[in-house]
């Protein structure tokens, strides 16, 4: 009878560590950031059906990199947790910690199991706040380690090269233009030093957690002419869709 090759515990973690972080690496990048208004997330993204960006609750947003099927359950799962403790509870008790704690919970025992594979995938759950001090960022890795970013993020991709340029660049206070102009010079650039690539908003998809909505749900996403007038450099787009509230009691607007 032949002996069961052996590999030490350490070693079997190091490599699902390894297999997951390339698979990741393959993807193209997420950048999420914070400006003066909210928190916006920019993805480097041609389809307009599979999205990396996603809204989850009223001020949470997920961002996601790696194999699409499997970061779309995480996410589906992630909106029923949110919709069932906001229905069982209150509203206000659906927060970006709980919500990372789940999917920490979830990728950590995948990533132990050695009956299946890791999961290829990097997440990030944010929530914008009622003022910039209160926003959440958490980044959460294939083995279910959750890191509490301030101000900026990246995952996938170029992922290390993209975060160092974000961290010597951003800064409080940006508008969602300049927020805008930084994350896309990120994605563009060469990391080797080459000449940067020109970047489309067909290639870019793009969302924001805007705090100053008068909506309770603060997720919208930037399209079309809206987008390329803020890549522009035109702040007054920000507002184009929901500068003024409906009118009360169902009567019409101006009455």
């Amino acid at each position: 009878m032949s002996t069961p090759f052996y590999v030490s515990p350490q070693q079997a973690m190091a490599d699902r560590a390894e297999y997951a972080r390339k698979g990741i690496a393959r993807g193209r990048s997420v950048v999420v950031l914070t400006y003066a208004d909210g928190i916006v997330f920019v993805a480097e993204n041609t389809s307009r059906a599979l999205h990396k960006v996603s809204e989850i609750y009223d001020r949470i947003a997920f961002a996601a990199v790696g194999r699409y099927n499997e970061f779309e359950n995480l996410r589906i799962g992630g909106v029923r947790y949110a919709d069932l403790r906001g229905y069982s509870y209150d509203r206000a008790d659906v927060n970006a910690r709980g919500l990372a704690n789940v999917y920490a919970q979830t990728l950590g025992t995948i990533f132990s199991s050695t009956g299946e594979k890791p999961y290829e995938v990097e997440l990030i759950v944010a929530e914008v706040g009622k003022n910039p001090g209160d926003d959440q960022i958490y980044r959460l890795t294939p083995d279910g380690s959750v890191v509490d970013e301030h101000g900026s993020v990246a995952v996938g991709g170029n992922a290390e090269s993209i975060a160092n340029y974000l961290d010597q660049r951003h800064e409080e206070g940006l508008t969602l233009p300049e927020a805008l102009k930084l994350a896309v010079d990120s994605l563009a650039r060469d990391p080797n030093g080459g000449t940067a690539r020109t970047m489309t908003p067909d290639q870019l998809e793009v969302a924001v957690l805007d705090r100053g909505r008068w909506q309770q749900r603060k997720f919208k996403r930037l399209l079309g002419t809206q987008l390329a007038r803020l890549l522009e450099g035109d702040a007054s787009a920000a507002t184009d869709d929901d500068a003024t509230p409906p009118a009360a009691d169902g009567a019409p607007e101006g009455e």
